[in-house]
């Protein structure tokens, strides 16, 4: 799942740092830009994916990592059927707290990008982030 965030959206995240650049006086270091930025697109990516398993089961697709959900003890078939149990709740309490760790992590490169580009990059993390409120 990582893999797929990463080279869906956390590509975009790393190609706009040098279009929107690191504030002349950032004290933090470029790699912690570059690893908000990934980690926003990554925190975004798996939000759409949570926001669509109903949609993409209705497509015969599941984007869920598959060992997770065995670990849950949730099958194909129940996310095929939109089975909500106690087991998916739960299974989507992780998903959710890993897609709010990401946005934390995006937060402390945001914080350090030109401030004429910051507005765009909060904008997304702070609309993502009700997203997955919403999800919740």
């Amino acid at each position: 799942l990582y893999l797929y965030c990463y080279r869906v959206a956390g590509t975009v995240g790393l190609m706009t740092v040098p279009v929107m650049g690191v504030s002349p006086g950032s004290q933090a270091g470029v790699e912690t830009v570059y690893a908000g930025a990934l980690a926003l697109g990554v925190a975004n990516q798996l939000t759409n994916i949570l926001r669509d398993v109903g949609e993409d089961a209705r497509r015969g697709r599941i984007y869920l990592p598959q060992d997770e959900l065995a670990m849950a003890g949730i099958s194909e078939a129940d996310i095929f059927a939109g089975r909500v149990t106690d087991e998916w709740r739960s299974f989507m309490k992780g998903q959710i707290a890993r897609a709010r760790a990401y946005f934390q992590q995006a937060e402390q490169g945001a914080a350090e990008l030109n401030q004429e580009s910051r507005w765009p990059v909060w904008a997304s993390l702070l609309l993502y982030r009700q997203i997955l409120e919403k999800i919740e």
